[in-house]
């Protein structure tokens, strides 16, 4: 997958929490989740964006650890939200959507730190 598509899937994801937030009503539950939410999920689009404009093999790493625990963060908002509202589908959509995106930049950091363990010179 390519970094446009991502960037498209990361903005995509945020903007869809922020709508599906938009539906739900102000309870002292959900006021608390939907703060945490939108800054994980904004978080993790900004910060994906921020990684394509690195400087370096290790800014970039770096930048995608940080997308990787805001992915993460996202879903735990979502699964939170979900139980408190049952109801509104959309919710697992986002938590699956979540748990995609995570996987999918874990996966690049682990390649990028196996390419990195290849190309080191043999210390032997």
């Amino acid at each position: 997958m390519g970094a446009k598509e991502l960037l498209f899937r990361t903005r995509e994801f945020a903007l869809n929490v922020i709508q599906i937030l938009d539906k739900l009503p102000d309870s002292i539950g959900n006021k608390t989740i939907k703060n945490q939410l939108v800054r994980s999920a904004t978080g993790m689009a900004a910060n994906y964006r921020a990684s394509t404009k690195s400087r370096s093999l290790k800014e970039f790493t770096a930048r995608l650890g940080v997308v990787i625990e805001e992915a993460d963060e996202s879903w735990f908002w979502l699964d939170l939200l979900e139980v408190l509202n049952p109801k509104l589908s959309e919710i697992s959509l986002l938590k699956s959507e979540a748990f995609q995106l995570t996987a999918i930049f874990t996966s690049s950091v682990k390649t990028i730190k196996r390419n990195a363990c290849e190309k080191a010179p043999n210390n032997s």
